[in-house]
């Protein structure tokens, strides 16, 4: 099994602490992976296998179990025979009615180390979380990286290059399961397709209770084709329009709230780098995982340049920075990149093909005033980096272990 590292060492502090561990990020994101590396690590330092409970809440024999009386009675009952800590382990809690009551009352009652899982990034909000408040850590999961798929893919596939796991992490991107299907282009098309279609019923329509399929659907597709596109509700409200559908812009609004609640889309704003504040228009979208893209609604080849963007974007959200768009005069950079009081910006191109691209993706950084790193990621195999300013193939660029 894949070790996911960089979260087991932001996880580790809090492992037997009195906190609650809740992973929360896009189903079948390696959320359940990570529970079970956590369980690994539990019983190398000591722990038995018979102090820990787990329950899958997706799988229907514990259909029995999902509302919090019925839970937390069942976990008073596998834990009379259990002799010290028990360590609790509970996958996509938010299956469960009231699952707040339930946790909160098993960690004031037993001694116990609690670990959770949820694919809705409201799990931790509304009047029941207040249960919790002050009493959980956080992390949110994402798919795979490239470092990780290439450690998978090379257990399968062992004399493949880089460029090569590239072109397949290119079409298929880094959902975990994939490796279960040796990456077979028609089995991985239809996981996606199948992924996709359960998230959207389970998580976006059941969940916020959409009756407007249609709409819905349709406000996915312009979307997911357009990651990296600035627009507005009142822009896809236009083209809506212009498809017979008149919708307002607060009714799309609330659609796409509801897909990134699901961790289907990351909504980027802008940032006015002269005057220092956040722009509240034509934000940028991108999707959890551009495999899904290419499954479900094809183009990742043709639309290699905004697939590049989506995978830089992923993967600093997975290395802890705060991305805006830079908006700069009339230019913008593509991503300005915080994290505590580091800061770099990135231009992501798809290939430096002449001198003139070559100048508008060095140039957007000249009246950048500061000394902070500037990037220029592409294709390209030979290094272009001038003015202060680094250029980076992007197969290296997402395998360096630091950006400086």
């Amino acid at each position: 099994m894949i070790k996911r590292e960089a979260y087991m060492r932001q996880i580790r502090p809090f492992m037997n602490t009195e906190l609650i561990k809740v992973l929360t990020g896009f189903r079948r994101s390696g959320k359940s992976v990570m529970l079970e590396l956590i369980q690994e690590e539990l019983l190398k330092t000591g722990v038995k296998e018979e102090q820990c409970i787990s329950i899958n809440f997706e799988n229907m024999k514990n259909a029995h179990l999902l509302d919090a009386i019925s839970l937390h009675d069942e976990i008073l009952r596998r834990i009379e025979s259990i002799e010290g800590k028990a360590y609790l382990f509970f996958d996509e809690i938010q299956e469960v009615v009231h699952w707040e009551k339930c946790i909160n009352s098993l960690r004031v009652e037993l001694d116990c180390d609690i670990y959770i899982t949820g694919s809705n990034a409201k799990l931790l909000s509304g009047e029941l979380a207040t249960y919790l408040a002050g009493r959980y850590v956080e992390f949110v999961i994402y798919p795979f990286s490239f470092q990780e798929f290439i450690e998978l893919y090379h257990t399968i596939y062992p004399e493949e290059t880089n460029h090569q796991c590239f072109r397949k992490y290119l079409m298929f991107g880094g959902m975990p399961y994939l490796a279960n299907l040796r990456y077979d282009n028609n089995a991985n098309q239809q996981y996606l397709r199948d992924l996709f279609n359960s998230v959207e019923l389970k998580d976006i329509i059941k969940r916020n209770k959409i009756r407007d399929v249609d709409l819905l659907e349709r406000i996915i597709a312009y979307v997911t084709l357009n990651i990296g596109t600035s627009f507005s509700a009142f822009s896809i409200s236009k083209y809506l329009k212009s498809e017979g559908r008149s919708i307002s812009s607060e009714t799309i609004m609330n659609y796409l709230k509801a897909c990134m609640d699901a961790f289907m889309f990351y909504q980027v704003k802008r940032e006015d780098l002269q005057g220092k504040k956040i722009l509240t228009v034509n934000e940028k979208y991108y999707v959890v995982d551009h495999g899904i893209r290419e499954a479900v609604f094809g183009n990742n080849q043709k639309d290699i340049q905004l697939v590049l963007e989506n995978i830089v974007y992923m993967e600093l959200l997975r290395r802890g920075y705060t991305v805006f768009v830079g908006k700069i005069d009339n230019q913008e950079i593509d991503f300005v990149c915080h994290k505590q009081n580091d800061k770099i910006y990135i231009q992501v191109s798809y290939l430096l093909a002449s001198e003139e691209t070559i100048a508008r993706e060095f140039g957007v950084f000249d009246k950048v005033q500061d000394n902070y790193p500037k990037y220029v990621i592409s294709m390209d195999e030979f290094d272009m980096s001038r003015n202060g300013i680094k250029h980076k193939n992007i197969i290296d660029f997402l395998l360096e272990s630091e950006w400086t």
